[in-house]
């Protein structure tokens, strides 16, 4: 199946992805892996939640860790532009028979909680607390040097679904992979902000979060993180790569935290800010297409995810199956 045009005036525009809440089991361990080890700033901390960001980040957090009886995912959050756009997005997701719910939240001001048809918790705003530029504040750089937020994968029970639903609110596909055999797609890569994505949705039990991504100077610095967990605990952590992508050309790292959430460290994909920009397809059974080089994803990759709090999820519509590691 095509994936369906670019939609170039939403109903409300989205900037870009924005933060994850993460809750977590154990918050101390959970400090010390994103903090002490990734590098990420903490901005805000007390006895049950953390607030972090990364190095070029402005906006006073893109990882929110809480702690919980059990794992999972609260909910992803997304930027939009100014404030009527969020009453724009409140009127266009009633419109599709979506639930929605005005909160305010520490650090964001005004926000609306809604969700996609599959269940996924979203939350956008339009005004998140400015902090003060620590760019250039070098002596804070440390672990891999994560400089921002890139993406959020998913696993989708119907990638063809969510692109649709999804290009409604402006997102645009970069590449996709097809089942040649069924013509349905398999996954799709989809941005606002310029870069190959915002968001990624791939086949599989969902919905869950399969990782979300953080940017970081060059590949170098992936190799550094590399050292350093395998030398201070974090060695069965490291989970694929390092390899670069065929699809987006991004040089990767897939590490897990202490409760099994997945974090993948990247760079080196490329800029895609033109509308008439066409996406690129690839054919589920072409090897390159996860592992331009560097080893095939292990089975984890494909099966292991994180549940979204109290969403119900639902086997894969599509029954293909792409090359796995031995």
């Amino acid at each position: 199946m095509a994936v369906p045009p670019p939609v170039l005036y939403p109903p409300f525009n989205i900037v870009r992805l924005s933060h994850v809440e993460y809750r977590v089991t154990n918050l101390a361990a959970s400090r010390a892996f994103y903090v002490d080890t990734l590098g990420l700033q903490v901005t805000q901390e007390d006895a049950g939640t953390i607030y972090l960001r990364a190095m070029e980040e402005r906006g006073h957090h893109s990882i929110i860790l809480s702690q919980s009886d059990s794992a999972n995912v609260a909910r992803l959050g997304f930027k939009v532009f100014d404030d009527p756009d969020l009453d724009k997005a409140a009127d266009w997701f009633s419109q599709q028979g979506l639930p929605i719910a005005w909160t305010t939240r520490p650090f964001m001001g005004r926000v609306l909680q809604t969700q996609d048809p599959w269940g996924v918790p979203l939350e956008f705003y339009a005004k998140m607390e400015r902090l003060p530029s620590i760019a250039q504040k070098y002596a804070l750089y440390r672990g891999v040097k994560p400089l921002r937020i890139d993406h959020f994968n998913l696993f989708s029970s119907d990638v063809d679904g969510a692109v649709a639903f999804y290009t409604q609110m402006g997102f645009r596909t970069t590449e996709y992979t097809s089942d040649a055999e069924t013509g349905k797609t398999w996954a799709a890569w989809m941005h606002r902000k310029g870069g190959v994505h915002d968001i990624a949705f791939t086949n599989g039990t969902g919905p869950r979060l399969h990782h979300s991504a953080f940017w970081v100077p060059t590949p170098l610095n992936i190799i550094d993180l590399l050292d350093l967990m395998s030398t201070t605990g974090y060695r069965e952590n490291i989970e694929r790569g390092p390899g670069r992508h065929g699809i987006s050309n991004a040089f990767f790292l897939y590490v897990r935290d202490p409760d099994g959430h997945r974090v993948e460290i990247y760079c080196s994909d490329y800029q895609t800010v033109d509308p008439d920009h066409e996406p690129i397809k690839w054919d589920l059974k072409d090897p390159q297409r996860q592992t331009l080089w560097g080893a095939p994803a292990p089975r984890s990759w494909f099966e292991e995810g994180s549940l979204f709090d109290s969403v119900p999820t639902q086997a894969p519509l599509l029954k293909a199956q792409p090359i796995v590691a031995p």
